[in-house]
C-alpha cells in the first residue's frame, strides 16, 4: 500500500441544488460529492451528456424561468445569484456547482438568475442523464 492510499480523504465538494417542491416553489438544498482516499482525492464518476459554455454580463437579470434542462451550473469567473420561489438568494462565484432541476416538466415557477459585479461570468452548462441521483 503507497503512502497515499493511507491518507485519510480530503474534505468534500460542497454543491448545490436547486429542485421544485411538492408545493410547486422553487428551493435549494445542499449536498456533497464525497470523495475517496490518496492523493488526488476523486469523487465517483457523474455521466454527462455535453458540456456548454456560457457567458453573461453582470447586468444580467433574467425574471423567473424554469432550467432548460437538468444540469449543472458550475461558475468559473465572474458573480451572480439564483432567487427560487421560496425568496431564497444562492450566491454563485468561482468553483460554485449548482445542480438545477427545476426544470419546465416539474410545473414550478422556476428561479430568477441576475449578474453581479463588474466582470462577465463565465460558467459551464453540464447536462446530466434524467436517471443520475446526486450524492445522499
Amino acid at each position: 500500500m503507497t503512502a497515499d492510499a493511507d491518507r485519510p480523504p480530503h474534505e468534500p465538494i460542497p454543491a448545490s441544488r436547486v429542485y421544485t417542491g411538492v408545493d410547486g416553489h422553487t428551493h435549494v438544498e445542499t449536498f456533497e460529492f464525497p470523495l475517496g482516499f490518496g492523493s488526488p482525492s476523486l469523487s465517483a464518476l457523474v455521466p454527462v451528456e455535453g458540456v456548454i459554455f456560457r457567458r453573461t454580463r453582470p447586468e444580467l437579470d433574467a425574471d423567473f424561468h424554469p432550467a432548460p434542462r437538468r444540469q449543472f451550473v458550475i461558475t468559473i469567473q465572474g458573480e451572480g445569484e439564483i432567487e427560487t420561489s421560496d425568496g431564497t438568494l444562492l450566491p454563485l462565484g468561482p468553483g460554485s456547482i449548482v445542480l438545477v432541476e427545476d426544470t419546465a416538466e416539474t410545473n414550478g415557477r422556476g428561479h430568477i438568475t441576475r449578474g453581479r459585479g463588474t466582470v462577465d461570468r463565465l460558467s459551464l452548462f453540464i447536462p446530466v442523464p434524467a436517471d443520475w441521483q446526486p450524492p445522499r
